[in-house]
C-alpha cells in the first residue's frame, strides 16, 4: 500500500489509511479528507437531508510531487483516472439547478467534478484520464464548498485551495493552523471552505 512520503511509520491497522466508502481498487493513496468520515457520521449527515453522491478518482503518486518550477504554468500535472456516471451527473446537475450547494469532500473530488463539467457548468458522464491543474485564477464551474485537510507547501493541492479561497485567505488560514498547532497532512485536521 503506497503511503505519502511523510508517513514513516508502518501502520498497525492498514484500514486506518482507507475511507469507509472505498469500493474500487486502483488509487495510489487515500483521499485524506474522506478519512474524517465514519459510517455513523455519514448516516447522521444523510438524516439531515444531505444527499451524498460518490465519484471516482484514482489518486496517482504524482499528487505528492511538489511544484518546483518558478512559473507554475510550466509544471507538468500528473494524470489520474476519473469516472462520473450518468446517474450521478444527473443528480448533481439537478441539485445545482435547484440552487443546492455542491460540497466536495477533498481536492480529489474537486478534480473529478471540475473535470467532468463543461464550460456552461453542466456535469457530463465520463470515464477518462484528467490532468486538470487548478491554481489561482481558476474559475470554479460546479463546486460551491470544500472539505479538505491542510496540505504540503509547494503542492498542487495547496494551489487548488488557494484558487478556491484566494491566496491571502489561504495563507491566513494556514498561519492560524500553525499558531493553533492543527495537525497537517493525511491524518491531520480538516477545514470547511466556502
Amino acid at each position: 500500500m503506497p503511503l505519502p512520503p511523510y508517513i514513516h511509520e508502518k501502520l498497525k491497522n492498514k484500514e486506518r489509511y482507507q475511507t469507509v466508502y472505498s469500493k474500487i481498487e486502483g488509487s495510489s493513496a487515500a483521499p485524506t479528507a474522506g478519512l474524517h468520515f465514519t459510517n455513523e457520521l455519514i448516516r447522521k449527515i444523510k438524516e439531515k437531508g444531505v444527499e451524498i453522491i460518490e465519484v471516482l478518482l484514482h489518486v496517482g503518486l504524482g499528487t505528492f510531487r511538489p511544484v518546483k518550477e518558478d512559473n507554475i504554468l510550466e509544471h507538468k500535472m500528473h494524470s489520474e483516472y476519473i469516472e462520473m456516471s450518468e446517474y450521478n451527473a444527473e443528480k448533481l446537475n439537478k441539485a445545482k439547478s435547484e440552487g443546492r450547494r455542491i460540497i466536495a469532500v477533498g481536492t480529489t473530488s474537486v478534480r473529478v467534478l471540475e473535470s467532468a463539467c463543461n464550460d456552461e457548468g453542466i456535469i457530463l458522464p465520463q470515464k477518462k484520464e484528467t490532468n486538470i491543474f487548478i491554481y489561482p485564477s481558476y474559475k470554479f464551474k460546479i463546486v460551491d464548498a470544500l472539505i479538505t485537510n491542510f496540505h504540503l507547501p509547494e503542492s498542487t493541492l495547496i494551489m487548488l485551495v488557494s484558487a478556491f479561497t484566494g491566496y491571502s485567505e489561504t495563507m491566513s488560514i494556514y498561519n492560524t493552523a500553525v499558531q493553533e498547532k492543527y495537525r497537517f497532512f493525511s491524518f491531520g485536521d480538516a477545514m470547511y471552505l466556502y
